[in-house]
């Protein structure tokens, strides 16, 4: 995703509650409906045609209906190496691991994005070393992910599911990656048009691991159920266009501190609604890491700036 512009109007506070809220919900809302369009559809298919739809849609819009330029060599590269760590490591691991693990288990671990961010921070040349409230957040977040994943005599029962826990951490890695890359790389002016390229690129990587798996071979339409499709629109709709566009558009008009606390609140809404509409379990366990998860994460995203 583009950096954010110095030089914007200040938008008025309902337009702010309104994206904030759309961030912090519908993002939440997307692993219950990950959960529900894999019951009948193959998981990397599902997302590859999912992006490449919403993709087209943005890339088209952005360029025929905003006006951006037409992107250049270096902004395809870039863009396709942020779209490739974005959404075939992070967003296709998740995909994949809800196979093994439930939406509210996923989305705790995939909190823990804002811990290998600032690590990837402050090890890449030139990095920001981190303030001890930072490591202390890092401490937290890591100790709630053992916890989580860790011996079931801890709290008794509902251990996760090891290498469905293990490719969502791989995921929130990538995922990661893909944003502090994102953040020095040459792309598009236009966070439309660079949030659709990314999608484009993305959703490709995600079919050709489809196919190289079989996956459309043994895909069969009349088997998709109708909860399963309305996932996957709803997945389309709100959670690639409308919630990334309100995501970047927070982004260019609000400080990337504050922005992140998507990362914290995505979690809780995911387990509620996990549990709310999907019978997930939930058990003690899940409850003390969600505290110390979030706990973590509160003080990484909140601690002060520094000047880069």
């Amino acid at each position: 995703m583009s950096t954010p512009s110095a030089s914007q109007a200040s938008p008025s506070q309902l337009a702010l509650f309104v994206a904030f809220a759309i961030v912090y919900v519908v993002w939440g809302s997307t692993y219950l409906a990950i959960l529900f369009a894999i019951e009948t559809l193959p998981p990397f298919l599902m997302a590859g045609v999912r992006f490449l739809f919403a993709g087209a849609l943005l890339y088209a819009w952005s360029r025929f209906v905003g006006g951006a330029p037409r992107p250049g060599g270096a902004q395809w590269r870039a863009t396709g190496i942020v779209g490739t760590l974005l959404l075939l490591g992070g967003n296709g691991l998740v995909v994949w691991s809800e196979q093994r693990i439930p939406s509210g288990v996923a989305a705790l671990l995939v909190g823990t994005v804002p811990c290998f961010m600032v690590l990837l921070d402050w090890l890449r040349p030139g990095g920001h070393k981190p303030s001890g409230r930072v490591v202390l957040g890092l401490v937290l977040g890591l100790s709630g992910l053992a916890w989580l994943v860790g011996p079931d005599s801890l709290l008794g029962g509902g251990r996760a599911d090891v290498i469905g826990a293990v490719a969502v951490v791989f995921a929130s890695f990538s995922w990661a990656a893909g944003s502090i890359y994102s953040r020095h790389a040459p792309m598009p002016s236009s966070p439309s048009l660079s949030t659709g390229m990314q999608m484009l690129a993305g959703g490709g990587a995600l079919l050709a691991v489809s196919v190289a798996l079989g996956e459309p071979a043994e895909f069969t339409l009349a088997a998709v159920s109708l909860r399963s499709l309305l996932g996957f629109l709803y997945l389309i709709v709100f959670g690639s266009i409308l919630a990334f566009s309100a995501y970047i558009w927070l982004l260019q008009v609000s400080t990337p501190a504050r922005v992140s606390t998507y990362a914290y609140v995505n979690p809780v809404v995911a387990v509620l609604l996990g549990w709310a509409f999907a019978n997930e379990a939930l058990t003690p366990r899940m409850l003390v890491a969600a505290a110390v998860i979030v706990s973590g994460v509160a003080l990484i995203t909140l601690s002060p700036r520094r000047a880069e």
